[in-house]
Formats: C-alpha cells, structure tokens, sequence
C-alpha cells in the first residue's frame, strides 16, 4: 500500500511490551530509493532521545490506529546504541546497531529488496534491477563522516524540483509502499508553474540532486510532467494508475528514441 511520508511521521511505534514513542522522520537511500530508518522519539519512555530502526524490525501495520509494531522490547530500544542526530548518520553508527540487535547489515546481505516494485512480484523490472547493482556498488566502499546517500524526507521536503526547461515546483512529500519501504514517487507542488495541482515524479526521471543547492533536477521536460496522469490527494495510486504513468514517460522516451 502507498502511503504519504506524512502520514507515516507521526505513527505511534509499540514494542511486544508497551508504546515507544512516535516517527519523527525517515531516512532514504538516494541511490536505491529505499528508506533505511525511522527517526523514532522515545519520548513516551526515554523524553528528549530519538533512536534509529529499521523496517527489518517491523510486525503489524495497523493501518485504522495509526501504528507500527516492532519486534522489540521497551528494554532493548532503551539500552541501545546513543545516535548523535547533529551528526550525518554514518556507516560506524549504523553498524554499532546492527552489531547491538544482532542483525544483518543491509549492505552485506548480497541482495537488496525493494527498488520500485510492488511486494510478491516474482519478476523484478529492469529499474529495479538496476537500483540493486547500484547499491551493490556503492555500498563496497563508504566513507567513513556520513553515508552520503542517507537522507532525510524532512529535509527533502522544500527542495526545488528543476525540469531540463526550467523548474516546476518544490517537493511537498514522498509516495512510500509499506510493503517494503520503496520510495515510489515524490509529491511536487505546481503553484507558481501549474496553479493549483501537485505532479507526480518518479525516481527513474531523476537525472541527479544537489544537495547544497536543495535542488532536484530532473531529465525530463515540463510539458511531459504537465501532461502526466492528474494527482491529488484524493487521487487512488492504484497499480492501474501506475501503469498509466509509467507508460506515459515510457512513450515520451521511445519518441525522443524513434
């Protein structure tokens, strides 16, 4: 099921003995389009820390109430490793709480889920096949500050979304399955382009972001955008609706091609 970024920051997390406290934020892989952590304030049982887990630990959504359970107890979320947030998260961190849980890091498994697919498809699309050659690619050697594709939908928000003619809008929020935490679509407001409407983007129409600019560019035109299938928040991204859009942007490329 996708879900907006927005809605899932402020779910409560409940451990197998009690309420943790709420998800303040999700960190993504840039490079993979996958969300690594939940940005969680223990606040209902540790006030004023935040901690780091990730969708490995998940059991039930519920989806009526608002939460996410995890495979945790209160004493085990409590006695983890400390994570500096005024720091970028950086592999060592990472690593100190795989080590902690006894987890397998995700960098290590040799094959990676997600990446634009939907959950229980025996077939990956070649763009996620892609994403994981990517990733495999990138994780073989991080530098050890920050691990410069981990970032913040929090932060994201706000950026500026630039088209190859010009720009389009600003990123309003995230479009994320829950099944296993693929980053599907960015949600871009119009107004001072398109008054009035938000558009769609996929990942795969990213061309490259610039982190210091807060800047997204894409490699597509505006007129391809504007005429992409129309989105609102009422609008159901259903796998019809996906279908459609893809083979929208698809059909532009064979054109440029043919």
């Amino acid at each position: 099921m996708l879900r907006r970024a927005s809605e899932i920051t402020g779910f409560t997390i409940g451990a197998s003995d009690g309420p943790i406290g709420a998800v303040t934020d999700l960190l993504f892989d840039d490079s993979v389009w996958l969300v690594r952590w939940f940005v969680v304030d223990t606040g209902r049982i540790v006030p004023g820390r935040k901690v780091l887990l990730p969708p490995l630990v998940l059991g039930h959504i519920n989806h009526i109430g608002d939460q996410l359970s995890v495979r945790l107890t209160k004493q085990q979320v409590i006695d983890s490793p400390k994570t500096d947030f005024d720091e970028p998260v950086s592999r060592h961190m990472e690593s100190n709480l795989y080590d902690y849980y006894g987890w397998t890091p995700y960098w290590s498994t040799g094959f990676y889920m997600g990446g634009y697919g939907y959950a229980g498809s025996m077939i990956a699309p070649p763009l996620q096949l892609g994403s994981i050659r990517r990733q495999r690619e990138h994780t073989q050697d991080q530098p050890s500050p920050g691990d410069p594709h981990l970032r913040s939908v929090h932060e994201v928000s706000g950026y500026r979304i630039h088209a190859r003619d010009g720009e389009i809008g600003h990123v309003v929020d995230f479009l994320i399955e829950d099944a296993d935490w693929s980053v599907h679509y960015l949600v871009v407001d119009t107004k001072n382009w398109w008054p009035g409407k938000k558009a769609l983007i996929s990942p795969a129409s990213i061309q490259n972001i610039d982190w210091s600019a807060e800047l997204v560019n894409l490699d597509v035109d505006r007129k391809l955008v504007e005429s992409s299938p129309v989105y609102d928040e009422k609008t159901m991204v259903d796998r019809a609706y996906e279908s459609g859009f893809h083979a929208h942007y698809r059909g532009a490329v064979v054109g440029q091609e043919s």
